[in-house]
């Protein structure tokens, strides 16, 4: 497949990805602590977001991992990790902690931005200055 052609399949599965994190409120901060909030007036409704994207996810690993090249011809490189140490939980907490504050993760608020929604812009530069200080801390490692 050309690049012309992988660009554009790359865009409307973009795009169809951002209308649904927009259709699901996903985009919403309010919408997602909301659900976070246990205590209060819980909004159990992305609840059934997050069962659809589990379900939908495990029919296509099921199906790709049962393939050795994509629908576009690429070959098929699906993770393989399977071991849980201290980092993974780390970054899992750090994760959760940011999604519980912001009401965003990577995606929705990339989605907001496109909307002009400043609480998401100040997310996303904050996501990119962690990934730059992780990336600093990653190649000092490696040169120890």
């Amino acid at each position: 497949m050309d690049t012309k052609k992988e660009t554009f399949v790359s865009f409307i599965v973009g795009l169809v990805f951002g209308f649904g994190l927009l259709l699901s409120g996903m985009a919403n901060p309010e919408k997602v602590l909301g659900f976070l909030d246990l205590a209060g007036d819980w909004d159990p409704s992305l609840a059934l977001v997050m069962a659809g994207a589990i379900a939908i996810g495990l029919v296509a690993f099921t199906i790709a991992g049962k393939r050795s090249y994509t629908l576009l011809g690429k070959e098929m490189n699906l993770p393989s990790g399977q071991h849980i140490d201290r980092r993974l939980v780390v970054g899992s907490l750090t994760f959760g902690a940011g999604w519980g504050l912001a009401g965003f993760c990577p995606g929705p608020a990339l989605v907001a931005v496109g909307a002009g929604e400043i609480k998401a812009i100040v997310f996303v530069v904050a996501m990119i200055a962690g990934m730059t200080i992780f990336e600093f801390i990653e190649r000092a490692r490696n040169r120890a």
